[in-house]
Protein backbone atom coordinates (compact mmCIF):
# COMPACT_ATOMS: atom_id res chain seq x y z
CA UNK A 1 0.00 0.00 0.00
CA UNK A 2 1.61 2.99 -0.42
CA UNK A 3 1.34 5.94 2.04
CA UNK A 4 -1.30 8.42 0.99
CA UNK A 5 -3.56 4.99 0.87
CA UNK A 6 -2.28 3.83 4.18
CA UNK A 7 -2.79 7.01 5.73
CA UNK A 8 -6.16 7.53 4.72
CA UNK A 9 -7.11 4.28 5.86
CA UNK A 10 -5.93 4.94 9.67
CA UNK A 11 -7.77 8.45 9.44
CA UNK A 12 -11.24 6.35 8.16
CA UNK A 13 -10.28 3.96 10.86
CA UNK A 14 -9.49 6.76 13.42
CA UNK A 15 -6.68 5.25 14.18
CA UNK A 16 -3.80 7.96 13.59
CA UNK A 17 -2.66 7.10 17.48
CA UNK A 18 -1.09 3.94 15.82
CA UNK A 19 1.22 5.75 14.00
CA UNK A 20 4.36 6.46 15.54
CA UNK A 21 7.76 8.29 14.73
CA UNK A 22 10.68 5.50 14.68
CA UNK A 23 14.04 6.99 13.69
CA UNK A 24 13.24 8.97 10.45
CA UNK A 25 10.46 6.32 9.66
CA UNK A 26 6.72 6.60 10.69
CA UNK A 27 5.11 3.16 12.25
CA UNK A 28 2.06 2.30 11.02
CA UNK A 29 0.68 -0.04 13.74
CA UNK A 30 2.56 -3.30 12.58
CA UNK A 31 1.76 -3.01 9.19
CA UNK A 32 3.72 -0.74 7.46
CA UNK A 33 6.50 1.68 7.67
CA UNK A 34 7.75 4.92 5.51
CA UNK A 35 10.34 7.28 5.62
CA UNK A 36 9.11 10.46 7.24
CA UNK A 37 10.05 12.36 3.75
CA UNK A 38 8.88 10.27 1.75
CA UNK A 39 6.71 11.98 -1.24
CA UNK A 40 2.91 11.23 -0.96
CA UNK A 41 0.53 11.06 -4.22
CA UNK A 42 -1.30 13.91 -3.44
CA UNK A 43 -0.06 17.32 -5.83
CA UNK A 44 -0.46 20.60 -4.23
CA UNK A 45 -1.71 23.21 -6.87
CA UNK A 46 1.28 24.53 -6.61
CA UNK A 47 3.29 22.09 -8.30
CA UNK A 48 4.86 20.15 -5.55
CA UNK A 49 3.83 16.59 -3.92
CA UNK A 50 3.19 16.56 -0.51
CA UNK A 51 5.53 14.16 1.40
CA UNK A 52 4.06 12.03 4.72
CA UNK A 53 5.54 13.88 6.97
CA UNK A 54 3.47 17.08 6.24
CA UNK A 55 -0.10 15.48 5.40
CA UNK A 56 0.38 13.33 8.78
CA UNK A 57 0.95 16.72 10.86
CA UNK A 58 -1.80 18.20 8.48
CA UNK A 59 -4.81 15.84 9.56
CA UNK A 60 -3.71 15.46 12.84
CA UNK A 61 -4.19 19.06 13.56
CA UNK A 62 -6.40 20.13 10.88
CA UNK A 63 -8.87 21.50 13.51
CA UNK A 64 -6.82 24.49 13.81
CA UNK A 65 -7.56 27.75 12.18
CA UNK A 66 -5.48 27.82 8.87
CA UNK A 67 -3.14 31.06 10.55
CA UNK A 68 -2.78 28.61 13.96
CA UNK A 69 -2.25 25.71 12.06
CA UNK A 70 0.92 27.66 9.99
CA UNK A 71 2.01 28.71 13.05
CA UNK A 72 2.34 25.34 14.76
CA UNK A 73 3.82 23.76 11.38
CA UNK A 74 6.82 26.53 11.41
CA UNK A 75 7.37 25.91 15.64
CA UNK A 76 7.29 22.42 14.33
CA UNK A 77 9.56 22.58 11.41
CA UNK A 78 7.62 21.00 9.47
CA UNK A 79 6.44 22.19 5.96
CA UNK A 80 2.37 23.13 6.00
CA UNK A 81 -0.47 22.64 3.56
CA UNK A 82 -1.68 25.55 1.49
CA UNK A 83 -5.00 27.14 2.27
CA UNK A 84 -6.85 25.98 -1.22
CA UNK A 85 -5.28 22.35 -0.65
CA UNK A 86 -6.80 21.89 2.80
CA UNK A 87 -10.33 21.25 2.58
CA UNK A 88 -9.81 18.78 -0.77
CA UNK A 89 -7.21 16.80 0.93
CA UNK A 90 -9.56 16.84 4.43
CA UNK A 91 -12.76 15.36 2.39
CA UNK A 92 -10.11 12.40 0.65
CA UNK A 93 -8.23 11.39 4.18
CA UNK A 94 -11.26 11.68 6.51
CA UNK A 95 -12.96 9.39 3.20
CA UNK A 96 -15.85 11.94 2.05
CA UNK A 97 -14.62 12.00 -1.66
CA UNK A 98 -13.21 8.82 -2.78
CA UNK A 99 -10.78 10.24 -5.08
CA UNK A 100 -9.42 13.61 -6.48
CA UNK A 101 -7.44 15.30 -9.36
CA UNK A 102 -4.85 16.05 -7.48
CA UNK A 103 -3.58 12.56 -6.77
CA UNK A 104 -0.67 10.82 -8.95
CA UNK A 105 -0.47 7.40 -7.84
CA UNK A 106 3.05 6.40 -6.91
CA UNK A 107 5.17 3.21 -7.93
CA UNK A 108 5.18 0.15 -4.95
CA UNK A 109 9.12 0.85 -4.95
CA UNK A 110 7.75 4.12 -2.67
CA UNK A 111 6.95 2.08 0.51
CA UNK A 112 8.60 -0.58 2.55
CA UNK A 113 6.54 -3.16 5.00
CA UNK A 114 7.46 -3.07 8.30
CA UNK A 115 8.57 -7.05 7.91
CA UNK A 116 11.73 -6.35 6.80
CA UNK A 117 12.63 -3.64 9.38
CA UNK A 118 14.46 -4.32 12.56
CA UNK A 119 12.53 -3.91 15.90
CA UNK A 120 14.28 -2.92 19.23
CA UNK A 121 14.17 -5.89 21.40
CA UNK A 122 15.59 -6.08 24.67
CA UNK A 123 15.85 -9.82 25.21
CA UNK A 124 18.05 -10.15 22.14
CA UNK A 125 21.74 -9.69 23.31
CA UNK A 126 22.81 -8.92 19.86
CA UNK A 127 20.98 -5.51 19.84
CA UNK A 128 23.03 -4.37 23.41
CA UNK A 129 25.26 -1.90 22.20
CA UNK A 130 27.28 -2.23 25.03
CA UNK A 131 27.84 1.80 25.55
CA UNK A 132 24.88 1.53 27.52
CA UNK A 133 23.35 4.89 25.62
CA UNK A 134 20.05 5.51 26.52
CA UNK A 135 17.10 5.91 24.09
CA UNK A 136 16.54 8.79 25.92
CA UNK A 137 19.05 11.13 24.36
CA UNK A 138 16.55 11.48 21.71
CA UNK A 139 13.45 11.92 23.45
CA UNK A 140 11.28 12.70 20.35
CA UNK A 141 11.53 9.01 18.95
CA UNK A 142 9.86 5.87 20.48
CA UNK A 143 11.30 2.57 19.57
CA UNK A 144 8.37 0.39 18.54
CA UNK A 145 8.07 -2.58 20.78
CA UNK A 146 10.29 -0.89 23.36
CA UNK A 147 9.46 -1.36 27.27
CA UNK A 148 10.06 1.68 29.10
CA UNK A 149 13.37 3.72 28.77
CA UNK A 150 15.62 0.73 27.35
CA UNK A 151 18.96 0.53 25.47
CA UNK A 152 19.23 2.41 22.35
CA UNK A 153 20.07 -0.45 19.31
CA UNK A 154 22.98 -0.61 17.62
CA UNK A 155 21.20 -0.41 14.46
CA UNK A 156 20.30 3.55 14.62
CA UNK A 157 21.51 5.40 12.28
CA UNK A 158 22.14 8.84 14.04
CA UNK A 159 23.35 10.61 11.50
CA UNK A 160 19.59 10.25 10.12
CA UNK A 161 18.25 10.84 13.29
CA UNK A 162 20.32 14.54 12.92
CA UNK A 163 19.12 15.22 9.59
CA UNK A 164 15.59 13.93 10.93
CA UNK A 165 15.52 17.01 13.24
CA UNK A 166 16.08 19.26 10.70
CA UNK A 167 13.81 21.32 8.71
CA UNK A 168 13.47 24.13 6.74
CA UNK A 169 13.58 27.78 8.27
CA UNK A 170 11.74 29.22 6.10
CA UNK A 171 8.64 28.57 3.59
CA UNK A 172 7.10 30.31 0.50
CA UNK A 173 3.82 31.66 2.95
CA UNK A 174 6.65 32.37 5.70
CA UNK A 175 8.70 34.82 2.84
CA UNK A 176 5.93 36.81 2.21
CA UNK A 177 5.18 37.49 5.42
CA UNK A 178 7.31 40.70 6.64
CA UNK A 179 6.78 41.63 10.21
CA UNK A 180 7.82 44.30 11.99
CA UNK A 181 8.73 45.97 8.85
CA UNK A 182 6.96 49.69 8.16
CA UNK A 183 6.24 50.65 4.34
CA UNK A 184 5.10 53.91 4.87
CA UNK A 185 8.59 55.25 5.41
CA UNK A 186 9.10 54.04 2.28
CA UNK A 187 5.73 55.75 0.78
CA UNK A 188 6.72 58.91 2.22
CA UNK A 189 10.58 59.29 1.27
CA UNK A 190 9.62 58.14 -2.36
CA UNK A 191 6.42 60.93 -2.35
CA UNK A 192 9.19 63.41 -1.88
CA UNK A 193 11.52 62.60 -4.14
CA UNK A 194 8.98 63.22 -6.60
CA UNK A 195 7.93 66.36 -5.04
CA UNK A 196 11.71 67.28 -5.01
CA UNK A 197 11.97 65.95 -8.87
CA UNK A 198 9.27 68.52 -10.03
CA UNK A 199 10.81 71.51 -8.57
CA UNK A 200 14.16 70.83 -10.02
CA UNK A 201 12.34 70.91 -13.13
CA UNK A 202 10.93 73.90 -12.63
CA UNK A 203 13.80 75.76 -11.98
CA UNK A 204 15.79 74.23 -14.97
CA UNK A 205 12.61 75.26 -17.42
CA UNK A 206 13.30 79.41 -15.40
CA UNK A 207 17.52 78.81 -15.95
CA UNK A 208 16.50 77.93 -19.69
CA UNK A 209 15.35 80.52 -20.54
CA UNK A 210 18.33 82.83 -19.11
CA UNK A 211 20.36 80.28 -20.55
CA UNK A 212 19.12 80.68 -23.87
CA UNK A 213 19.15 84.29 -23.86
CA UNK A 214 22.89 84.39 -22.70
CA UNK A 215 23.67 82.02 -25.78
CA UNK A 216 21.54 83.38 -28.38
CA UNK A 217 21.30 87.08 -27.26
CA UNK A 218 22.74 90.01 -29.17
CA UNK A 219 26.04 91.02 -28.28
CA UNK A 220 25.56 94.53 -28.32
CA UNK A 221 26.09 96.85 -25.25
CA UNK A 222 23.36 98.75 -24.45
CA UNK A 223 23.26 102.57 -22.84
CA UNK A 224 22.26 101.25 -19.04
CA UNK A 225 24.85 102.21 -16.63
CA UNK A 226 28.02 99.63 -15.78
CA UNK A 227 27.50 98.68 -19.23
CA UNK A 228 25.13 95.38 -18.78
CA UNK A 229 24.16 93.36 -21.82
CA UNK A 230 20.66 93.90 -22.73
CA UNK A 231 19.64 90.71 -24.55
CA UNK A 232 18.51 91.30 -28.01
CA UNK A 233 17.78 87.89 -29.14
CA UNK A 234 17.56 87.24 -33.15
CA UNK A 235 17.16 83.56 -33.74
CA UNK A 236 15.83 82.55 -37.18
CA UNK A 237 15.31 79.24 -38.56
CA UNK A 238 15.56 80.30 -42.65
CA UNK A 239 12.92 83.05 -42.16
CA UNK A 240 10.63 81.21 -39.38
CA UNK A 241 11.75 82.67 -35.75
CA UNK A 242 12.08 80.76 -32.63
CA UNK A 243 8.82 81.36 -30.50
CA UNK A 244 8.99 82.64 -26.81
CA UNK A 245 9.86 79.87 -24.37
CA UNK A 246 12.12 76.57 -23.87
CA UNK A 247 12.88 75.13 -27.34
CA UNK A 248 11.41 71.89 -28.01
CA UNK A 249 13.03 68.74 -29.11
CA UNK A 250 10.07 65.28 -30.58
CA UNK A 251 10.71 61.99 -29.74
CA UNK A 252 8.57 59.00 -32.10
CA UNK A 253 5.61 58.08 -29.28
CA UNK A 254 6.40 54.01 -30.99
CA UNK A 255 8.15 51.78 -28.48
CA UNK A 256 10.00 50.49 -32.01
CA UNK A 257 12.68 53.66 -31.48
CA UNK A 258 15.35 53.78 -29.57
CA UNK A 259 15.07 57.36 -27.54
CA UNK A 260 11.55 57.85 -26.04
CA UNK A 261 10.28 60.18 -23.82
CA UNK A 262 11.35 58.06 -20.90
CA UNK A 263 14.43 57.15 -21.10
CA UNK A 264 15.62 60.61 -23.10
CA UNK A 265 16.62 62.65 -20.25
CA UNK A 266 19.01 59.70 -18.97
CA UNK A 267 20.40 59.78 -22.41
CA UNK A 268 20.95 63.64 -22.88
CA UNK A 269 21.79 64.29 -19.54
CA UNK A 270 23.40 61.36 -17.93
CA UNK A 271 25.51 60.05 -20.77
CA UNK A 272 23.31 56.67 -20.98
CA UNK A 273 20.86 54.73 -22.61
CA UNK A 274 18.24 52.70 -20.75
CA UNK A 275 15.98 50.72 -22.93
CA UNK A 276 12.34 51.64 -22.70
CA UNK A 277 11.18 48.84 -21.71
CA UNK A 278 13.34 49.26 -18.86
CA UNK A 279 12.01 52.60 -17.74
CA UNK A 280 8.17 51.47 -18.08
CA UNK A 281 8.98 48.30 -15.76
CA UNK A 282 10.57 51.00 -13.25
CA UNK A 283 7.74 53.73 -12.95
CA UNK A 284 5.75 50.40 -12.00
CA UNK A 285 2.51 51.94 -13.22
CA UNK A 286 3.26 55.68 -13.24
CA UNK A 287 1.35 57.39 -16.21
CA UNK A 288 3.56 58.65 -19.29
CA UNK A 289 4.97 62.47 -19.05
CA UNK A 290 3.88 64.44 -21.36
CA UNK A 291 6.87 66.91 -21.01
CA UNK A 292 10.60 66.05 -19.84
CA UNK A 293 12.68 69.02 -19.37
CA UNK A 294 16.64 68.47 -20.21
CA UNK A 295 20.36 70.22 -19.68
CA UNK A 296 23.39 69.30 -21.15
CA UNK A 297 25.56 67.90 -18.07
CA UNK A 298 28.27 66.22 -19.74
CA UNK A 299 30.32 69.71 -20.18
CA UNK A 300 31.44 72.54 -17.91
CA UNK A 301 29.27 74.87 -20.11
CA UNK A 302 28.45 77.75 -17.92
CA UNK A 303 25.30 79.13 -19.83
CA UNK A 304 23.28 75.37 -20.54
CA UNK A 305 20.22 76.34 -21.88
CA UNK A 306 17.31 74.10 -21.33
CA UNK A 307 15.28 71.97 -23.98
CA UNK A 308 11.58 70.24 -23.56
CA UNK A 309 10.95 67.21 -24.99
CA UNK A 310 7.70 65.85 -26.24
CA UNK A 311 5.87 63.19 -28.14
CA UNK A 312 2.61 64.68 -29.29
CA UNK A 313 3.22 66.71 -32.06
CA UNK A 314 -0.99 67.21 -32.54
CA UNK A 315 -0.61 68.40 -29.03
CA UNK A 316 1.22 71.62 -30.29
CA UNK A 317 -0.52 74.71 -30.78
CA UNK A 318 1.07 76.85 -33.88
CA UNK A 319 3.31 78.98 -31.72
CA UNK A 320 4.50 75.90 -30.37
CA UNK A 321 5.95 75.28 -33.74
CA UNK A 322 8.14 78.02 -33.75
CA UNK A 323 10.01 76.82 -30.88
CA UNK A 324 10.70 73.28 -32.18
CA UNK A 325 14.25 72.73 -33.17
CA UNK A 326 15.17 69.12 -33.60
CA UNK A 327 13.26 65.62 -33.69
CA UNK A 328 14.24 62.15 -33.49
CA UNK A 329 12.92 60.22 -36.46
CA UNK A 330 11.62 56.72 -36.35
CA UNK A 331 12.38 56.18 -40.01
CA UNK A 332 8.76 56.47 -41.11
CA UNK A 333 7.57 58.95 -43.38
CA UNK A 334 4.01 58.72 -41.26
CA UNK A 335 6.09 59.93 -38.73
CA UNK A 336 5.68 63.46 -39.93
CA UNK A 337 1.97 63.22 -41.26
CA UNK A 338 0.06 66.49 -40.35
CA UNK A 339 3.13 68.48 -39.50
CA UNK A 340 2.91 71.86 -40.71
CA UNK A 341 5.43 71.56 -43.56
CA UNK A 342 5.47 70.88 -47.00
CA UNK A 343 7.61 67.59 -46.91
CA UNK A 344 10.83 66.12 -45.34
CA UNK A 345 13.25 68.22 -47.09
CA UNK A 346 11.59 71.40 -45.39
CA UNK A 347 11.41 70.04 -42.29
CA UNK A 348 14.92 69.41 -41.85
CA UNK A 349 15.84 72.54 -43.33
CA UNK A 350 14.25 74.02 -40.47
CA UNK A 351 14.79 71.51 -38.03
CA UNK A 352 17.71 69.40 -37.23
CA UNK A 353 16.85 65.33 -36.96
CA UNK A 354 18.44 62.52 -35.47
CA UNK A 355 17.94 58.79 -36.16
CA UNK A 356 19.42 56.91 -33.10
CA UNK A 357 20.37 52.87 -33.93
CA UNK A 358 22.19 50.39 -32.19
CA UNK A 359 25.67 50.07 -34.41
CA UNK A 360 25.19 46.47 -35.69
CA UNK A 361 21.72 46.78 -36.80
CA UNK A 362 21.64 45.97 -40.61
CA UNK A 363 22.18 49.09 -43.12
CA UNK A 364 18.34 48.34 -44.39
CA UNK A 365 17.25 49.89 -40.89
CA UNK A 366 18.63 52.86 -42.04
CA UNK A 367 17.98 52.89 -45.73
CA UNK A 368 15.28 55.68 -45.94
CA UNK A 369 16.79 57.46 -43.32
CA UNK A 370 20.16 57.90 -45.14
CA UNK A 371 17.67 59.30 -47.65
CA UNK A 372 16.92 62.65 -45.51
CA UNK A 373 19.12 65.49 -44.67
CA UNK A 374 19.15 63.67 -40.76
CA UNK A 375 22.65 62.80 -38.35
CA UNK A 376 22.48 59.13 -37.59
CA UNK A 377 24.14 58.33 -34.21
CA UNK A 378 24.84 54.50 -32.76
CA UNK A 379 24.81 53.59 -29.63
CA UNK A 380 25.80 49.97 -28.91
CA UNK A 381 23.68 47.31 -27.31
CA UNK A 382 26.02 46.00 -24.78
CA UNK A 383 28.67 48.99 -24.09
CA UNK A 384 27.79 51.43 -21.91
CA UNK A 385 30.73 53.51 -21.45
CA UNK A 386 30.41 54.48 -25.33
CA UNK A 387 26.69 56.08 -24.37
CA UNK A 388 28.69 59.31 -23.44
CA UNK A 389 30.16 60.00 -26.61
CA UNK A 390 27.34 59.29 -28.73
CA UNK A 391 25.11 61.99 -26.33
CA UNK A 392 27.67 64.25 -26.85
CA UNK A 393 27.55 64.10 -30.53
CA UNK A 394 23.76 64.90 -30.15
CA UNK A 395 24.63 67.84 -28.31
CA UNK A 396 27.38 69.09 -30.45
CA UNK A 397 25.52 68.79 -33.39
CA UNK A 398 22.20 70.33 -32.08
CA UNK A 399 24.02 73.55 -30.33
CA UNK A 400 25.52 73.92 -33.59
CA UNK A 401 22.48 73.88 -35.69
CA UNK A 402 21.41 76.73 -33.79
CA UNK A 403 24.02 78.93 -33.85
CA UNK A 404 24.09 78.90 -37.54
CA UNK A 405 20.13 79.40 -37.54
CA UNK A 406 21.05 82.83 -34.90
CA UNK A 407 22.92 84.15 -37.26
CA UNK A 408 20.79 83.41 -40.60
Amino acid sequence: MDPLSALRDFTVRGELDNITLVGDEFRFADDYSFPCSTETAFRSKQGNLYTLETLLFFVRHHHLKHTEYLQSARFRRVPAVTLPDRKPLLDYLQGRIASSDSIELLPPTAMTAVANVDEYRPDDPSFLTGAGQSIASFPSYTVAGARGEGIAPDIVDYVSLIRALERPLKDRESLLECRNRDFYSVLMASTRREEERHRIESQQRKDGLVAKTRLFGSDDRGDEPGGYETPKPKMHLKGTKIGDGVPIILVPSAFQTLITIYNVKEFLEDGVFVSTDVKVKAMNGSSKPDCVTVQKKLSRDRAVAAYEVRDKPSALKPEDWDRVVAVFVLGKEWQFKDWPFKDHVEIFNKIIGFFVRFEDDSVESAKIVKQWNVKIISVSKNKRHQDRAAALEVWDRLEEFMRSRSHS
